[in-house]
């Protein structure tokens, strides 16, 4: 049989597709168009969000983060500025909910992330074989396949901030704002920083990709390049729109994809994990929302579809969806304000210059659109109009395509059961009760022996005649187990799917579960001595 299928994802951060092998004539993207010259590109990707925490959620669950609680932005430092929420809170989705790296590790994957996470939950200990700045495919066990992720943060909106020790090679003249950002040097300044970033980005691929030649696992791995959401400029960052949530998102799989190919579908982000899936050869499961866009399970999509909530300090609501064609927008709090107080935000050098600007009176034209009170529906014509600024939702020869649009997101969320018509405050107390987060319980032993086979846990080990199965038990439902013979903190731990054949003599064993959501458990920990009888001694 030929060898598993390698994965390696990179992930960016805040970038739309400003690469040479998207158009763009001012990136110098070469390792990335190298990239794209070997495989595929998809350019009507989308985010599910147009921010970090929310659109990480739905990669790593293939659930939309407002079936799962996970919409609003960083539930980790909510409580500094709603103090009606219990605490900084967890999402805990429903039970059977798991990282999709779980089903990879089940099936024999050493799966690694570096490093960064940003689920709107702290990652279980299954999730991951290994979680930070060192993780890497090279530390698995010989032979084994992996699944890496890889997650370069240079191109992150607060890149485009100024630095005293950064000097700016892109040339701020050459660059091209959107027609709705205001043209002066501050602005021109901040964007030319972010092509810096995309160089040094790129340069980040290619050293991994040297890495995969120099291993010789090219022609066995497929390669994903994409970004978390759009770039970090104003009405792209945090709103979809499709500045916002359309991405950069390349293939390479050989002897697969054509070389130099590109593929029209639409390609949402939370079809990413069922895409692995398929392609690796392990069934779907069926409370997934995305859908696979390569591989056994391969199917194509009519809509992507996009969501907006809290950010930060600022409660908002808005759905969208989109087909190859149109963007309808609805906004469940017409007539308040495009700019909400966020921050965070009104640190960008270029959002600086639009409220310096509009105090002033000299905004013009498409730059006024932020400033004018928000309608209850947009319609957009993508086709003519990519910066999406003539709203056709009250004209009359796009009334069908507005009624099916709207029908689309509303099937959408009564679907997947949009959490977005919740309080956040009920649902934080419902998920963490009495403002305190769940704990998995401390897993189980059960001996499997040939007498009182799985009876009673023993956590405390003893002897046991040979022959010898190791089952065990988490109380807490939906939990999974990862257990390990070794000792120390550089031990290696594996997730528990099956009861284990205890070899002859003394075994330590340790475990401890996770759940999404939930405190890991307490380690728990105990040594099995397993005995010859004279039975399988003449065996």
């Amino acid at each position: 049989m030929p060898p598993a299928l390698n994965v390696l994802w990179i992930s960016l951060e805040d970038t739309s597709p400003r690469f040479g092998c998207y158009g763009d004539p001012l990136a110098r993207t070469p390792h990335i168009d190298r990239l794209a010259r070997e495989g595929r590109r998809y350019p009507l990707a989308f985010s599910t969000c147009a921010v970090c925490a929310p659109s990480r959620c739905a990669v790593i669950t293939g659930m939309y983060a407002t079936s799962i609680g996970g919409h609003h932005m960083r539930t980790t430092h909510s409580s500094a500025h709603s103090p009606e929420l219990p605490t900084p809170y967890n999402v805990v989705p429903p039970p059977y909910v798991k990282t999709f790296t779980e089903y990879l590790r089940a099936a024999g994957y050493y799966c690694t992330n570096n490093a960064k996470t940003d689920y709107q939950f702290t990652p279980p200990c299954t999730a991951w074989d290994e979680c930070g700045p060192t993780a890497h495919w090279r530390h698995r066990d010989p032979g084994q396949p992996f699944f890496a992720v890889f997650n370069p943060t240079v191109t992150h909106e607060s890149g485009m901030w100024p630095r005293a020790d950064r000097q700016v090679l892109t040339d701020p003249d050459k660059v091209e704002l959107p027609p709705y950002l205001p043209d002066t040097p501050k602005a021109r300044l901040a964007l030319a920083r972010h092509y810096d970033n995309l160089e040094v980005a790129d340069r980040q691929l290619g050293e991994l990709l040297d890495q995969l030649d120099s291993d010789g696992l090219a022609e066995n791995t497929a390669v994903f390049l994409w970004s978390d959401h759009g770039e970090g400029l104003p009405r792209a960052k945090r709103w979809p729109y499709d500045a916002g949530i359309r991405i950069p998102l390349i293939v390479r799989w050989p002897d697969h994809l054509p070389p130099s190919s590109t593929a029209e579908d639409l390609v949402s982000l939370i079809d990413l994990a069922p895409t692995v899936l398929s392609m690796v050869g392990i069934q779907l499961p069926r409370h997934f929302q995305g859908q696979a866009f390569l591989g056994d399970a391969a199917s194509s999509r009519q809509y992507v579809f996009a969501s907006r909530d809290r950010h930060d300090e600022a409660y908002d609501m808005v759905r969208a969806v989109r087909d190859q064609r149109f963007k309808y927008i609805r906004h469940f709090f017409p007539g308040t304000p495009y700019l909400p107080w966020i921050p965070y935000r009104n640190r960008h050098p270029v959002m600086q210059e639009l409220w310096r600007l509009y105090a002033e009176g000299r905004l013009t034209g498409p730059q006024t659109v932020l400033f004018e009170p928000r309608p209850p529906e947009e319609l957009y014509d993508t086709s003519v109009d990519p910066y999406e600024l003539h709203n056709l939702a009250q004209d009359p020869a796009h009334a069908a395509t507005l009624e099916r649009l709207r029908q689309a997101c509303e099937t959408w969320r009564r679907t997947c059961g949009d959490l977005g018509d919740e309080p956040e405050a009920q649902m934080a107390a419902r998920m963490w009760p009495g403002g305190i987060q769940p704990e998995t319980v401390v897993p189980l032993f059960i001996p499997l022996g040939p007498e009182g086979a799985g009876v009673e846990p023993s956590d405390k080990g003893g002897a046991f005649p040979d022959p010898l199965l190791l089952q065990m038990h988490c109380a807490t439902q939906g939990a999974s187990i990862n257990y390990t013979f070794e000792a120390g903190e550089a031990a290696k731990w594996r997730l528990y799917t099956a009861p284990l054949r205890l070899p002859h003599g003394a075994t330590t064993v340790r475990a401890k579960a996770g759940r999404i959501g939930f405190k890991d458990s307490a380690e728990q920990k105990a040594t099995f001595l397993v005995e010859r009888t004279q039975a399988t001694a003449t065996r």
